[in-house]
């Protein structure tokens, strides 16, 4: 049986003057998780928050806080982060050498672990820790900043990893440029997770542009 397709709407997109209401707002509009991007101006060319913020913005969601870790080293922030109350905490695996220990380690934690390979890293890096990982993360844009264009490319790496995931219970998500133009293309490639950041935030129209995204990556 195909799984459900989940939306995560990332919260690099939402207004930070009004973070907290910003979360409450997409969990009532529908969604399933709540994205978090974590850059730290070293592994990304940007940065955004640190875990103060995921513990200050966690109360206003019951959902799960998918946390996107994009720095480097990334070990030593781990356990803040699960502290703070991340669900799922999904690292690089271009950040460190040792990326079996990271996720040995968020395991440890009590939490979900998750890979994200950014576009121009092949799949078979993370294929000696599929027995770690809850979750997948493919990048279809160069990490760092919101509002880019889906790289075309990915499609293939999504069905690729799909293949290499096989029967086992890891979820896979695409992150970077989704769109309800292209949320069948991810979901066909075989995606069950969605991050949208300005697709999701456009407006504040959170419930209606939850519902496009949605509606199109179930083909309708």
């Amino acid at each position: 049986m195909a799984k459900p397709i989940l939306i995560a709407p990332s919260i690099l997109s939402a207004d930070f003057a009004r973070l907290g209401e910003e979360v409450r707002a997409i969990d009532a509009a529908g969604c399933d998780w709540v994205h978090l991007d974590v850059m730290d101006g070293h592994f990304v060319p940007n940065l955004s928050f640190g875990p103060m913020v995921v513990q200050a913005v966690r109360p206003y969601s019951k959902k799960p806080f998918d946390v996107h870790l994009m720095i480097a080293p990334v070990d030593p922030f781990i356990e803040a982060f699960a502290k703070a109350g991340s669900d799922i905490i999904t690292v690089h695996a271009e950040a460190g050498p040792h990326l079996d220990r990271s996720l040995q380690l968020i395991r440890s934690l009590g939490k979900k672990a998750g890979v994200s390979l950014t576009p121009q890293t092949p799949e078979t890096s993370i294929e000696y820790v599929l027995d770690r990982l809850d979750l997948i993360l493919v990048m279809s844009v160069n990490p760092g900043f919101g509002g880019q264009q889906y790289i075309k490319a990915m499609t293939e790496k999504i069905r690729r990893v799909r293949a290499m995931i096989g029967a086992r219970p890891i979820h896979l998500e695409v992150d970077g440029g989704v769109t309800p133009a292209n949320a069948r293309e991810c979901v066909g490639a075989g995606a069950d997770v969605l991050v949208a950041g300005s697709a999701a935030f456009k407006d504040a129209k959170y419930a209606e542009n939850i519902a496009a995204i949605r509606k199109a990556a179930m083909g309708g």
